[in-house]
């Protein structure tokens, strides 16, 4: 697998996850609702955040967005979290398994896709999955699939077409689905695997060259963590999972679970 040399942004986003991992209870304590959410909810979720605190005045939303996989460590390392928002039910089972969230919380609250994207000038245009193979498509970048579902459908998907052994060589691992977005829109990678709404966030950037087939429904899953003592948590879940929130995650291209 290659990584291209880290950029600005990667290694900021390395720090801002570091700096989390060691928030202090005393810092804990200034927020006043954190909501660790995948990384493909950034844009929905900063416009979620703004409408919830709208809706409930005097309560700051603290929004941290990263792999779903590394939110999950986070928590279960004692990072001061309310709401825990996956991109993936491996991840919320993983959570459910270890009593990370409060039972009777969870709930399912959009339904994604997966796509094949190239750079919106690549000269070889790519019809399925079929193509990647072929001499011209040297590198396609591709989540972590240990930490990033985007990776782990991407997985499946290949897996399925009886392609991941011989692709394995031309993958650029990233390490959330944005990372993954970031190395097409740079040119950095010939194609990659992302979710639908992280294409159209895009825009003219890249272009989708196929709707990649998953045989595991891409839903993503939300609850209140375990450890939290906010009382709005539940509300924000509520409010995710309301016609305002629902209505918000549209905008966005997200699909009813």
């Amino acid at each position: 697998m290659r990584t291209p040399a880290p950029t600005l942004k990667a290694l900021t986003h390395s720090v801002a996850l570091a700096l989390c991992l060691c928030l202090s209870p005393a810092l804990a304590q200034a927020a006043d609702l954190t909501v660790s959410a995948a990384a493909s909810l950034t844009d929905s979720f900063k416009a979620i955040k703004l409408a919830f605190e709208k809706a409930n005045p005097g309560t700051t939303v603290i929004t941290n967005f990263a792999a779903s996989g590394a939110l999950l460590r986070q928590i279960e390392s004692g990072a001061p979290v309310d709401v825990f928002a996956s991109a993936d039910q491996k991840t919320m089972d993983q959570a459910a398994a270890k009593a990370l969230i409060t039972p009777g919380t969870r709930a399912d609250f959009v339904q994604n896709g997966l796509v094949l994207i190239q750079p919106a000038d690549a000269k070889l245009a790519l019809k399925g999955l079929a193509d990647l193979p072929q001499p011209g498509v040297k590198r396609i970048a591709i989540g972590n699939p240990e930490t990033v579902p985007a990776g782990r459908y991407a997985k499946e998907a290949l897996t399925n077409a009886k392609l991941w052994d011989t692709l394995t060589p031309k993958f650029v691992p990233g390490e959330s689905v944005r990372q993954t977005l970031d190395y097409v829109v740079r040119g950095e990678a010939d194609a990659g695997f992302v979710f639908a709404t992280d294409a159209k966030i895009a825009g003219g950037k890249v272009r989708v060259a196929c709707e990649a087939p998953t045989t595991t429904p891409v839903r993503y899953p939300i609850a209140v963590v375990a450890a939290s003592k906010n009382p709005k948590a539940k509300a924000f879940v509520d409010f995710v999972l309301s016609p305002a929130g629902q209505k918000i995650l549209q905008e966005f291209g997200f699909k009813k679970p």
